[in-house]
């Protein structure tokens, strides 16, 4: 058998193997139960948050021959082998990224008027349905407002805005949220155990971050950093193998900018670049490292920090005020978006960096002044 991808040989093949998402697999179990299943399903969600995976196991659920008594499906019997292995044609899974025109959606509404062959349900599963033409919606609208009774259609999508009212109305919409943290963690760690893949606590945390609540976009990472099977995987080979910088120069480049020291920034800013570190990266940690401090001087409180850098945060939250914290992220904001519009990335970014330190020098002074003589606030300000 050849390589399979981690996310793929970890996927959940019931609705309580799903994480995050309890809100929306309870009631799919209970329309199961009670025999109340819709015509049409919409699932709407970020990226790697678990749609396909729901609607599989929706299609496996409500045709298996022996469910269990929960509405779980048995994953054992023939109909719920064919669904898990491609071979049962009833289950049909379109991409409508790649499968978008008229004629596609044409020849669904054609399929529909068929029987099964040994399912009780012909099911339509339709990923990216946002990417479907005009004309492939208007083709689908009379079908999924009244198809037979023995097909059911779930629609995924990362983009419900752009699907037509008139679709979004003939279905019953289930929103998929971000996943947690500390959920991905946890769906982490099990994968970690049952794959003897060695990683810090630290590590699964950043890989944790790094997911944006996207569940496979983790196990994907994680995936990268697991192909050395004799190395334990640490924060610093996350770093290097996704392209962040070490914290070492992130922490270094924002003391710079609090404490206005544009020579050492300059300093830090070439080591980074001459190790060749993606810039919007690098800017992006920055900003999330001010964002920290930002919260730490709020409400004295951080996690997924140890101590040795929560004490050196506090240092630097005693060196500015909430408000130069919040001008420095708007600022390295602007910075960020005038990189992704330059072809000269190095430049824009040291000379953005040096800006942000001198305009903190150059206020600090001018309400130094105003401190001292009250009588030029007005025509400085």
């Amino acid at each position: 058998m050849g390589y399979t991808a981690l996310y793929r040989k970890f996927r959940p093949i019931s609705f309580n193997e799903m994480v995050g998402q309890e809100h929306i697999t309870k009631t799919l179990k209970n329309q199961i139960l009670a025999d109340r299943i819709g015509h049409a399903y919409l699932f709407s969600g970020g990226r790697g948050t678990g749609k396909t995976t729901a609607a599989k196991i929706m299609a496996r659920a409500i045709n298996c021959l022996h469910p269990h008594e929960d509405g779980e499906p048995c994953n054992e019997c023939e109909i719920c082998k064919g669904i898990l292995d491609g071979s049962l044609t009833d289950v049909v899974e379109m991409d409508a990224a790649s499968n978008n025109s008229v004629e596609d959606v044409r020849a669904i509404r054609d399929e529909v008027n068929f029987l099964p062959t040994i399912a009780k349900y012909r099911v339509y599963i339709i990923d990216e349905v946002h990417m479907l033409s005009t004309g492939a919606f208007n083709a689908l609208l009379k079908t999924l407002e009244e198809p037979p009774e023995h097909v059911k259609f779930i629609l995924a999508t990362t983009e419900p805005q752009k699907l037509p009212a008139t679709i979004l109305s003939r279905c019953q919409r289930f929103d998929f949220k971000r996943i947690s943290v500390e959920d991905i963690i946890k769906r982490l760690n099990i994968i970690c155990k049952e794959d003897k893949i060695q990683i810090t606590d630290e590590a699964l945390k950043m890989i944790a971050i790094l997911a944006e609540g996207a569940l496979r976009d983790g196990i994907s990472i994680l995936e990268r950093c697991s192909q050395d099977a004799n190395r334990e995987i640490t924060e610093d080979v996350i770093r290097e193998l996704v392209g962040l910088p070490k914290l070492t120069y992130i922490r270094e480049l924002v003391q710079c900018i609090i404490e206005k020291n544009a020579e050492n920034a300059i300093k830090t800013m070439d080591i980074v670049i001459n190790q060749g570190k993606d810039l919007d990266n690098f800017l992006w940690e920055v900003i999330k490292y001010v964002k920290d401090i930002l919260v730490y001087k709020v409400t004295s409180h951080l996690e997924l920090y140890t101590k040795e850098e929560m004490d050196f945060i506090k240092q630097l939250s005693e060196k500015t005020s909430k408000e130069e914290l919040l001008r420095l992220i708007y600022e390295l904001s602007e910075l960020a978006n005038n990189m992704k519009m330059s072809t000269q990335k190095n430049i824009i970014f040291q000379t953005g960096i040096i800006s942000g330190c001198l305009k903190t020098e150059v206020r600090g002074r001018m309400a130094e002044v105003r401190r001292r003589r009250p009588e030029l606030r007005g025509k400085m300000s």
